[in-house]
């Protein structure tokens, strides 16, 4: 009887030892959907469906335990109602999921390997219902009192929710520091005469890298902006860049935006695809990807200017790569790596809100600077373009302003007039009032 009772005990020994444990349980909450992250000691093998009366998810893991407690989730603005679990037979773990009466979600699962400071994970999103991913933003497209729209400028923070980037000394996350800096920008962009922002991540959460471009080309942006900030395995490496994609990279993104069939009643560059075969397509997309490229390269070089007052260039040139968040075909796409996080002085510096708004100050001098020369058809800064004065002799800054009543800031902001002093037969870009 003793021999039979310690072999059991063994038994149960051994069982539980090959039993995944689940570490923690974690959530965050983004626009269209929820992400649920279950942290695992190995992977699991499961099962996620829907069950109705009442409505809620079911998450079963096999082979699974544990022996910790949910979080205090904050459920305010989702679907979700509550998250519970219990042991399901012996060797099965069950999450359920209730939802709100009458809300529907589609949950979708998948595993991720080790990575970084994480472990095994199982992710579940939970997408809510048939709704519209992604949210127009109308007000953005407004038309002005006097036939414009203001120009639209994505900025797009780096990483987010699960994926916390790079990290670097002290703990200090890319996520974290890149967010901050986007939100300083949107500020900035929001204040601008002529100019509105749209924020592709605005939170801590996660979106794939072609979702994003999706939301800048959903909301007809006039320019991307990606905010991240490099790592390198030589802690001493540092300072500012800025990305274009790379030839075979836009290559590359314009046959796969041909094949897809969702594109095939879509608009490139303000023209429509439907009713043109394909030898024109090919062309048309071609043309705009080119122009694109210049465009893009153009912002760049520009921003890359401004950068290097606030922070050491890391590289003289604007470099080229092929970045998926640089592969929308139609729209100029730039990538700022602000700094090198994994160097322990600019890592310092990125936490500050000083250097922060200097970097955002930066980027949106380059972003006006290209704006004011490149104005987009039907846009308010366009409009502006095409009111002009040559300065004659024995005119003032004041003068001048009080004649097309606007104030001499704005004036002085408009041509990046420094002081007062004005050149005879110099032309003054006049904003509208």
């Amino acid at each position: 009887m003793r021999r039979i009772l310690t072999f059991i005990s063994l038994f149960c020994l051994a069982t539980t030892s090959f039993a995944v444990e689940v570490k923690n349980v974690r959530m965050w909450s983004a626009p269209d959907n929820i992400r649920l992250v279950f942290d695992l000691s190995a992977p699991v093998e499961y099962t996620v469906f829907s069950l109705k009366a009442p409505d809620r998810v079911v998450i079963d893991l096999k082979s699974s335990r544990f022996s910790g407690r949910l979080p205090h989730f904050d459920y305010t603005g989702t679907h979700i109602r509550a998250i519970r679990f219990a042991r399901r037979h012996q060797d099965e773990l069950r999450f359920v999921i209730d939802l709100n009466n009458n809300s529907t979600v589609q949950p979708k699962s998948f595993i991720l390997k080790p990575q970084g400071n994480y472990g095994h994970r199982l992710v579940i999103d939970l997408y809510q219902g048939k709704k519209q991913a992604i949210k127009k933003t109308r007000q953005s497209y407004a038309l002005q009192h006097n036939g414009t729209r203001n120009v639209i400028v994505a900025i797009d923070a780096g990483h987010g929710g699960e994926d916390p980037g790079a990290i670097g000394p002290h703990g200090v996350r890319e996520k974290d520091v890149v967010l901050a800096i986007a939100r300083r920008l949107e500020k900035l962009v929001r204040k601008e005469p002529g100019m509105t922002p749209v924020m592709i991540r605005k939170g801590d959460y996660y979106i794939s890298l072609r979702q994003r471009v999706r939301i800048a080309r959903k909301n007809r942006a006039d320019l991307f902006v990606s905010i991240h900030a490099d790592a390198f395995r030589n802690r001493k490496a540092h300072g500012s860049s800025v990305f274009v994609l790379s030839e075979r990279g836009a290559s590359s993104e314009v046959a796969r935006f041909l094949a897809r069939s969702e594109n095939r009643s879509d608009l490139i560059g303000g023209v429509r695809l439907d009713d043109k075969d394909d030898l024109l397509k090919m062309v048309l997309v071609d043309m705009v990807k080119n122009s694109t490229i210049e465009d893009s390269n153009d912002v760049a070089l520009r921003v890359l200017n401004n950068l290097k007052n606030v922070n050491h260039l890391h590289g003289s040139r604007v470099e080229r790569a092929g970045f998926q968040v640089l592969k929308a075909p139609d729209v100029p796409s730039i990538l700022v790596e602000t700094a090198f996080i994994s160097n322990p002085a600019e890592a310092r510096k990125l936490k500050s809100a000083r250097h922060q708004q200097a970097l955002a100050n930066a980027i949106l001098k380059g972003v006006r600077s290209y704006f004011h020369a490149n104005p987009p058809p039907g846009t308010l800064l366009a409009q502006q373009k095409l009111k002009q004065h040559i300065i004659a002799r024995g005119e003032t800054l004041s003068g001048i302003a009080a004649r097309y009543r606007i104030s001499i800031a704005l004036l002085k902001r408009s041509n990046g007039l420094r002081d007062n002093v004005l050149q005879v037969g110099k032309v003054l870009r006049i904003p509208v009032s």
